[in-house]
Formats: C-alpha cells, sequence, structure tokens
C-alpha cells in the first residue's frame, strides 16, 4: 500500500526564505585561515539564529583579535577577548543546565521520544575562523539541541506554553547579547583607531594622509581616544545586527 500524504510538508522552501532574508557577509578581505565544520541546524530558532548572528560574530571578532592589535594596546585587547569568552562561558552554563533540567523532566515523565521537525534541516559546511567562532557555533548547536525538547515537554504538558516562553526567550537573549557584545567591542575600537590616525596623522605609502571614516559612518574619528569600550550588549529590541567591518577597512595586516 503507499504512503498516503494527507498534509503538505516542507521540501527546502523554508530555509530558502531563512537565508533570502538575510544579507551576506563579506569575507573577501578575511585571509585567515578556516577549520570547516559540517554543522546542522533543525530548529527555527537555531537556523535563524545562525544565519542572523554566526558571521557577523565571526567578523567582529577577527577584527578585535586581528586588525585592532596592529594598532591599539595589546592588554586592551585581551580584556576585550576575555570579556567575550566569558560570556561564551555563561551562556554555555545556562544552555547545558536547561538541557540537564529538560531530560531530568523526560525521565521523570516516562518520556521516551523528543519532538521532531518537518521541516527540511539547515546542513552546512561552516568555516571557523577562532575560537571564539567555535564556541559559539556550539553554543548555536546546544540552542538548537534544546529547543526540541522544551516543545515536547509543551506537549505532554509537563510544563506550560508560558514557561517554555520565558525560558527560551532567556536563552535567546542571552545567545544574542554574546555577538551584540563582540559588535559593541568592534565598534569602540574601531573609533579609537581612527582618533588615533587622526591625532598622529598617519600616513599610508604614498605619503597621503591616511582617510579616515566620515561622520555618517559607524566609526566616527572625533570621538577621543580615551572613550571607554562600550558594554557588551544592546536594547533587546534591536531587529538585527550590522557587522562593523561593513563600514570598515577589514584587510589583513601587511
Amino acid at each position: 500500500m503507499s504512503d498516503i500524504q494527507i498534509v503538505k510538508v516542507d521540501q527546502g522552501g523554508v530555509n530558502a526564505r531563512i537565508l533570502a532574508k538575510e544579507s551576506k557577509a563579506d569575507f573577501r578581505r578575511i585571509e585567515a585561515a578556516s577549520v570547516k565544520m559540517p554543522t546542522r541546524f533543525t530548529s527555527a530558532e537555531g537556523k535563524r539564529f545562525f544565519v542572523r548572528l554566526f558571521n557577523t560574530l565571526q567578523l567582529n571578532t577577527h577584527f578585535i583579535s586581528v586588525i585592532a592589535r596592529t594598532r591599539l594596546d595589546h592588554d586592551d585587547i585581551a580584556k576585550v577577548e576575555a570579556t567575550i569568552r566569558a560570556q561564551l562561558d555563561a551562556v554555555n552554563e545556562s544552555l547545558n543546565s536547561a538541557i540537564d533540567g529538560a531530560e531530568a523532566l523526560f525521565k521523570a515523565h516516562g518520556i521516551t521520544s523528543v519532538a521532531t521537525y518537518d521541516t527540511v534541516a539547515l546542513d552546512v559546511e561552516v568555516g571557523v575562523l577562532s575560537s571564539s567562532g567555535r564556541r559559539f557555533l556550539e553554543v548555536l548547536g546546544k540552542l538548537d539541541q534544546l529547543m526540541p525538547l522544551l516543545q515536547t515537554l509543551e506537549i505532554h504538558e509537563v510544563i506550560t506554553a508560558q514557561a517554555v516562553d520565558i525560558q527560551r526567550a532567556a536563552l535567546k537573549r542571552q545567545v544574542r547579547d554574546v555577538a551584540n557584545g563582540a559588535r559593541n567591542f568592534a565598534i569602540g575600537l574601531r573609533r579609537r583607531m581612527n582618533a588615533m590616525g587622526a591625532r598622529q596623522g598617519v600616513v599610508d605609502d604614498g605619503g597621503q594622509a591616511e582617510p579616515t571614516l566620515g561622520p555618517d559612518a559607524v566609526a566616527n574619528p572625533r570621538v577621543p581616544a580615551q572613550e571607554s569600550l562600550p558594554e557588551p550588549g544592546v536594547s533587546a529590541t534591536e531587529p538585527e545586527l550590522v557587522s562593523v567591518v561593513e563600514t570598515a577597512d577589514v584587510s589583513e595586516p601587511d
């Protein structure tokens, strides 16, 4: 007897829509080597956060660790990197705790199977540039792992839909704050670099003063060099991230 299909199921259209809505990160000036890692996301949250946040974080952490380090004090860069790592460790711990808690509820209530998605999984090979990128990819993978566990517990009425929404929103905010924090730090460092270049009259190989970004750009050369680094994290109502390197020269240092 042939299978009878009573509902229409996704054939990849969901992934196409997710990818089409997001601007492509420009890696053409990044000359660093990367480790290629096969990655798979099944949940809506995992797919969207990967597409929206991962490459932006990679570009901004590369700018912090490689580009900014060529001009700014290495101790300042190390402090920024340590802050980003601490954020990654904190959200990783939160996700591990949530997964362990969900699995304990599965066992306590005799639940043996996890809800699955009828949409096609997003399978991609990712070029990981740094340890920060690798850690963030792991965080996204754990977020993706947790989502169907929470959905299963809600279906079986072990936890309420409201409780699921609260936990999901809190964890997504933590993940988003890591990428937002890296973006903020990169913007602050770019401003300090531009201010330093404006004061010192940096010249290029042709003897001309190095151009600074215009006042409408993300990096404003008129910001004093003594400006403190921004706090990691921005308003949770901000719709999406814009990588600092979209308006800055991120060519590898000679």
